[in-house]
């Protein structure tokens, strides 16, 4: 089975359940492809949740979910050793983090201290539990889903816990036709509390997807679509209005998706506009825009964007 074989299967399981939003899983599935995590931001309601449960059960893979709240303590998240008075030792007891499939859910509702449990697991795929490291099992995506960081009670991501983040998906609200279809289903009898009812078909095993990650490093990608990448990630170092740009991970990140992205269309090589479409959802939760920029209202999506639209794509 090639990547793109799979990404159509694993698309139509998906679409059993979440109606549209068809760039936002070909954007989530080059992430998986390329072994990465993915923050989710939209207003509550737009089925950010239901799109990662569906793609848990079409991969195959164990899931939990973690409802991020300002109580939630570290130890909630990766787990502690607990003392057995009848054996009198202690023993680990693993937090729900160890799992193929991670959903932080509402990340930005928990203080800075808790979301950090998460970055050693998201990077180094381990944990550490009392000066002793486990590994995490294979394969393990973290998914997290925020709401807007206007919204009351909510506290903002420090920038090291976004940098750990492949990409930032920003889920709108659907189309009026396809809002249409969510309330047809429903009236027929659909519940997003029971996929069971949905048929969702396991198109992947964890085997699959190592075979298939190694099919998206193979896909070739041209010097000067390379440089192509580096002087947009560059150009977000030099603006007036962004303090702090992108770093050689964003470049990094930039150069797996975009791998991604190709060999779900079937392609083994990337093509300029394979990195273009990839370089926003990479970098607009990697920058920090300077004050004035804030007061001027400007958003991280529109300053990059004006940054890397100056850049000439290569033919």
């Amino acid at each position: 089975m090639t990547v793109e074989q799979a990404a159509d299967k694993i698309r139509t399981e998906v679409a059993k359940a979440v109606v549209g939003q068809s760039q936002l899983v070909e954007h989530v599935l080059a992430a998986i492809f390329a072994d990465g995590h993915v923050l989710l931001e939209g207003v509550p309601g737009v089925a950010k949740t239901l799109l990662v449960r569906v793609l848990a059960r079409s991969l195959s893979l164990e899931y939990r979910r973690i409802q991020f709240t300002p109580d939630l303590m570290p130890s909630d998240v990766v787990g502690t050793n607990v003392f057995n008075q009848q054996t009198g030792e202690f023993v680990l007891r693993k937090g729900p983090i160890f799992t193929s499939i991670l959903l932080a859910d509402e990340i930005n509702r928990t203080p800075p201290k808790t979301q950090a449990a998460l970055l050693e697991a998201m990077e180094e795929r381990k944990a550490t539990i009392d000066g002793v490291p486990y590994k995490m099992p294979f394969p393990f995506v973290v998914f997290a889903t925020q709401n807007p960081i206007e919204f009351e009670g909510t506290y903002p991501l420090p920038e090291a816990q976004l940098d750990r983040f492949l990409l930032k998906l920003l889920v709108p609200y659907p189309e009026e036709h396809e809002e249409i279809i969510v309330l047809q289903r429903y009236s027929a009898g659909f519940r997003a509390q029971d996929l069971d009812k949905v048929g969702i078909q396991e198109v992947l095993t964890a085997e699959d997807l190592a075979s298939l990650r190694e099919e998206v490093n193979r896909v070739r990608v041209d010097e000067k679509i390379l440089d192509y990448i580096n002087k947009v990630v560059r150009a977000t170092r030099t603006s007036e209005m962004i303090a702090v740009g992108g770093s050689p991970r964003a470049g990094i990140a930039i150069l797996l998706c975009s791998k991604g992205l190709a060999a779900i269309r079937g392609r083994d090589f990337v093509t300029p506009d394979d990195a273009k479409e990839v370089a926003l959802p990479v970098l607009r939760h990697r920058v920090l825009l300077r004050p004035e920029a804030e007061i001027e209202g400007l958003t991280p999506d529109q300053v990059v964007l004006s940054r890397f639209e100056a850049i000439p794509v290569p033919r």
